[in-house]
């Protein structure tokens, strides 16, 4: 478990909750490590920012505030992510202001449809097409399902918030 749990942070860094929680299950632990490596590589044809807000957006419509708050704390600066998008991001939606990008709210609506109806309709798919080429559009269904699968565990098995990790509380609603 100990060097599972080595592979699965960067080095000298201790190992989350949710990984302490994974490696319980050995060999689906072993498993997932590869694929969550490449979802947080640079392998992964979406950007940092375009990751994160998926990532976000993710968790936040499935309630999980666990995984939110770890990719806040430790991603939401590198991604550029302001306090008002943050908050919008939470309990917001892609048309509030703080989106100046069209980029960034045709991923808000993606993960939406996404946890909505399980799809992309039509319109929304032209107007991702428009935007992001296809490697992206693969990669941002996958990211979001890897996520809707983490946040479904993380909250099923109850792992406890991270030290010092924001809360759904702590950002203010959109503005």
């Amino acid at each position: 478990m100990a060097a599972q749990l080595q592979k699965m942070m960067p080095p000298n860094v201790p190992p989350i909750a949710l990984f302490r929680t994974l490696v319980r299950n050995l060999p689906m632990a072993e498993a997932m490590t590869l694929w969550g490596s490449y979802e947080l590589s640079r392998s992964l044809s979406l950007s940092l920012r375009d990751r994160e807000i998926v990532i976000d957006r993710t968790c936040v419509r499935c309630g999980c505030e666990y995984e939110w708050g770890v990719h806040i704390a430790v991603f939401a600066g590198k991604a550029r992510l302001d306090q008002h998008q943050i908050g919008s991001l939470t309990h917001g939606s892609a048309d509030d202001p703080c989106w100046t990008s069209e980029r960034d709210r045709l991923l808000i609506r993606a993960v939406d449809a996404l946890c909505d109806h399980r799809d992309i309709d039509n319109t929304l798919w032209e107007a991702l097409r428009g935007e992001f080429d296809d490697s992206e559009i693969l990669d941002l269904t996958m990211l979001c399902g890897w996520y809707h699968a983490i946040s479904f565990t993380a909250r099923a098995a109850r792992v406890p918030l991270e030290a010092g990790s924001p809360t759904f509380a702590d950002v203010g609603p959109r503005v």
